[in-house]
């Protein structure tokens, strides 16, 4: 008999970031950088489909001053993939509509992974955890400068469901609390219905080396860096003792890999053919 759970995981690329490697492991040696993907999960549970994670707000990069004003430093570069909306692009590679969204978690609220919930403000319910949407609404100046925008999520027609730690969002989908990378930051346990799973760490675990290696995150808020060693590990035994699959949140090598084992490489497409994406360093 078949169990409740997950029927389809989908990884998406909404875009890639180029930057120091020392912001995914702690004490990276100076001048080494990386380009990076920027993810997003889709699912198809029970319930409808469960977006993890929305990208960036083009706005704030397409406009020359707003760029300017959001990502002054030339040592970490945005890039979006092509000309239109990334997410509703990327679903469209997969055969999804935007609107055919049911719910949304994000991880945290970094502009890379809270960027895109403007699609879905008065629309969907979003999960996040209280911790974290409590520290992007504090008014602190550090939050900015930690790159968590307040324009990207402080809209009253957003239907927040705030967890207080562990939650299941829907059947075969748990939030893990794994803080410290920022103050509420979740990653996210994924039990497929014909048995199996995923757990994606998100950004508690950017790149393989965080896990194999137990590397610290390279950056942190609240906490030193070698408190995020903990979440690391957590995640490490959950996989583990599950058998499932462990993901790291922007690893360069795995993401393309696993959009082309489970979409065939549809998950990245421009200019209307697929592309594989090549990793710099």
């Amino acid at each position: 008999m078949t169990r409740r759970g997950v029927r389809r995981v989908l990884p998406l690329i909404l875009g890639w970031e180029e930057l120091p490697r020392s912001v995914s492991v702690h004490g990276a040696p100076h001048g080494e950088r990386v380009r990076e993907p920027v993810p997003g999960v889709l699912l198809e549970t029970e319930e409808g489909w469960l977006l993890l994670d929305t990208g960036f707000n083009t706005a704030l990069l397409r406009d020359p001053e707003l760029r300017r004003r959001y990502y002054p430093s030339p040592s970490y570069q945005p890039e979006l993939p092509g000309p239109g909306e990334p997410l509703p692009a990327a679903l469209a590679a997969v055969g999804v509509a935007l609107e055919e969204i049911t719910a949304v978690a994000v991880s945290h609220l970094h502009a890379d992974h809270a960027g895109g919930l403007k699609h879905f403000a008065g629309r969907v319910p979003v999960h996040i955890q209280r911790a974290e949407l409590e520290f992007g609404l504090s008014g602190r100046p550090e939050v900015e400068r930690e790159t968590i925008f307040r324009v990207d999520f402080d809209d009253p027609r957003i239907d927040w469901r705030l967890a207080d730690g562990d939650q299941e969002i829907v059947p075969g989908v748990t939030a893990v609390l794994s803080a410290g990378h920022t103050p509420g930051h979740q990653s996210f346990v994924v039990d497929l219905a014909e048995g199996g799973g995923y757990v994606f760490t998100c950004d508690a675990a950017d790149l393989t080396e965080n896990i194999d290696e137990e590397r610290a995150a390279g950056t942190s808020i609240g906490v030193p860096p070698e408190a995020t060693l903990a979440p690391i590990r957590h995640l490490k035994r959950l996989a583990a003792d599950k058998g499932y699959e462990l993901v790291p949140g922007h690893d360069p090598v795995v993401w393309p890999e696993l959009i082309r084992r489970l979409t065939g490489g549809q998950g990245h497409r421009r200019h209307g053919r697929t592309v594989p994406p090549t990793p710099r360093r």
